[in-house]
């Protein structure tokens, strides 16, 4: 169970040192620090807020994710929380036209591994619970406020005037994270895009001709709408991302309900019926950063969005900070020897070389490409009848756009496959 943070008086953290402390509670950190304690290391979870806890609505685990809950013991309960959906469907959101498909069950006997929908609260829940099995320790109302190399080690200290000290600091901070200003001074990126989100019982949408077993995406001008079921097909997950005009002028209130509803206007009915039901007192700005090829210094080493903050095109930000703690941990255990005395035995500077020689290019990878991705689904005039040609001459079976990523997680610079080459649009007939 988790616990407030306590200081001495002195404000140094009074219980046993850590061989590892993870800053950040969310899934990446949770999934890194359930990954070093599986190698026989102390880990301690210091989480800024008073719960543990995760906001949103559906995330998509591709093969390359589940591959790995798998190896954790953690698949069957997924699945049993989520829904492994029969298809993904991209569909033109002004027409409502097929333009393309992907056979998920056909692509988990080409990966080995489901393609799984799940509520973010339950996969939290998930990594929460092992982690408590598995002896993490979890602390609450912790906000990390600096971040420092010390000899034997790093140490972060708090708002509240205390400190906590480790063989490694695990930077789990987030989009805005206070340990990536130690490796560069960037900001995020404005996409100009927003993102309403909206998970309800399942009846609510019965009759809007949903596909009840599909992950469907409507691609459309400056715009495109996601629906899948969830919880067993109990819920229905909807997502309704746009680019603001507002945000395009520079002003400050931007991607409110009245841009949402503007941005929809010309789409097809389907479209329309869902937007009723988005959440509409909350929105998400869509921001990134330019990928970063340093993520560690000295024993302070950035994971998740941290590192790596992507839009959501690929539906890749939670695997790739799950991927991150899983190579991690298996750079740990290639590393360590016996534990003596309080260290833990780990060649920390072996363990967070070869991490960050394989994380950083596959992440940049992601981030990008997913930044094109976005533009190819936003496509409005002439550009998105090519594309949609192109997508409709796709073989439903040809996988070489997602071998990439959908494969093994690998775990040296070497087994990282080849990339995808996308077409040009200006080839395409119409």
């Amino acid at each position: 169970m988790a616990v407030t943070r306590r200081t001495d008086p002195m404000g140094v953290f009074p219980s046993t040192r850590a061989d590892v402390i993870v800053v950040g509670g969310g899934i990446g950190g949770l999934s890194a620090a359930l990954a070093l304690t599986r190698q026989g290391l102390r880990v301690r979870v210091h989480e800024r807020s008073s719960v543990f806890g995760e906001v949103g609505a559906g995330l998509q685990l591709a093969p390359n994710c589940t591959r790995i809950l798998d190896r954790y013991g953690l698949l069957e309960e997924a699945a049993s929380l989520g829904v492994l959906p029969e298809a993904m469907v991209m569909k033109d959101a002004v027409d409502d036209d097929d333009l393309t498909r992907l056979d998920l069950r056909d692509l988990e006997r080409r990966y080995g591994y489901p393609y799984l929908v799940i509520h973010r609260s339950d996969l939290h829940g998930i990594l929460l619970r092992a982690c408590e099995r598995a002896g993490v320790e979890l602390l609450t109302d912790a906000h990390c406020t600096s971040y420092e190399n010390v000899a034997g080690g790093a140490r972060v200290r708090f708002a509240d005037g205390g400190a906590d000290e480790a063989e490694v600091v695990i930077a789990a901070d987030g989009l805005h994270s206070v340990a990536r200003e130690l490796l560069v001074k960037d900001e995020p990126v404005s996409s100009a895009y927003v993102a309403y989100r909206g998970a309800v019982p399942f009846e609510k949408v019965a009759d809007n001709g949903i596909h009840d077993k599909d992950v469907v995406v409507y691609v459309g001008p400056r715009c495109h709408f996601v629906q899948y079921p969830l919880r067993g097909g109990e819920m229905f997950n909807q997502v309704a991302v746009f680019e603001s005009p507002k945000a395009l002028a520079g002003e400050d209130d931007w991607g409110t309900p009245d841009e949402l509803d503007a941005a929809f206007a010309g789409t097809c009915e389907r479209v329309r019926k869902g937007l009723p039901l988005m959440w509409r007192d909350r929105w998400w700005r869509m921001y990134d950063r330019d990928p970063i090829m340093t993520w560690v210094t000295g024993r302070i080493a950035l994971l998740g969005d941290a590192a790596h903050p992507p839009l959501q095109y690929m539906a890749q930000g939670a695997i790739m900070a799950i991927e991150d703690g899983w190579v991690l941990g298996e750079h740990v255990a290639a590393q360590r020897a016996r534990r003596t005395g309080d260290g833990s035995g780990v060649d920390w500077d072996a363990a967070l070389a070869a991490y960050e020689a394989v994380r950083p290019e596959h992440c940049r990878r992601v981030v990008t490409t997913a930044r094109a991705w976005g533009e190819l689904w936003h496509l409005e005039g002439v550009l998105r009848l090519r594309r949609n040609a192109l997508l409709r001459g796709r073989d439903v079976y040809d996988y070489s756009f997602v071998d990439w990523i959908y494969g093994p997680t690998a775990l040296v610079p070497e087994d990282e496959p080849e990339m995808f080459q996308p077409i040009p649009l200006d080839t395409v007939p119409l």
